[in-house]
């Protein structure tokens, strides 16, 4: 499986989204971490946590992409510093969530 996250091509082959809309699912990711992410922590290999500006905006999104993307696994919690969204992928998709997490990088920056 090839993915390049600075291309925006980090869509992996066992999605079942038809081909025709995934440009469309990753400009939906892309706006979502531009607008809605503050930060991101990696508390495991198979682990992405995103610290959110708000909740809402991250559940539909994380709905639809369960729903063609089976592996990924999101959770919501409320912290101290506000909402997270937890993602978590089994060890065969470790490579799809470190595009995931390098494409967040280019929008919320290195620093996190």
């Amino acid at each position: 499986m090839m993915i390049t996250p600075a291309s925006g091509d980090w869509v992996p082959d066992s999605c079942t989204l038809p081909t025709a809309e995934q440009p469309v699912r990753v400009a939906e990711f892309d706006r979502f971490f531009a607008e809605s992410v503050r930060r991101t922590h990696r508390p495991a290999r198979t682990g992405l946590d995103l610290l959110l500006t708000a909740e809402p905006a991250g559940r539909a999104l994380a709905a639809r992409e369960s729903g063609c993307c089976s592996f990924f696994a999101f959770t919501f919690a409320t912290t101290d510093a506000g909402s997270v969204m937890h993602i978590e992928v089994p060890d065969s998709q470790v490579e799809v969530l470190d595009a995931l997490a390098a494409r967040v990088d280019t929008f919320i920056g290195s620093e996190h």
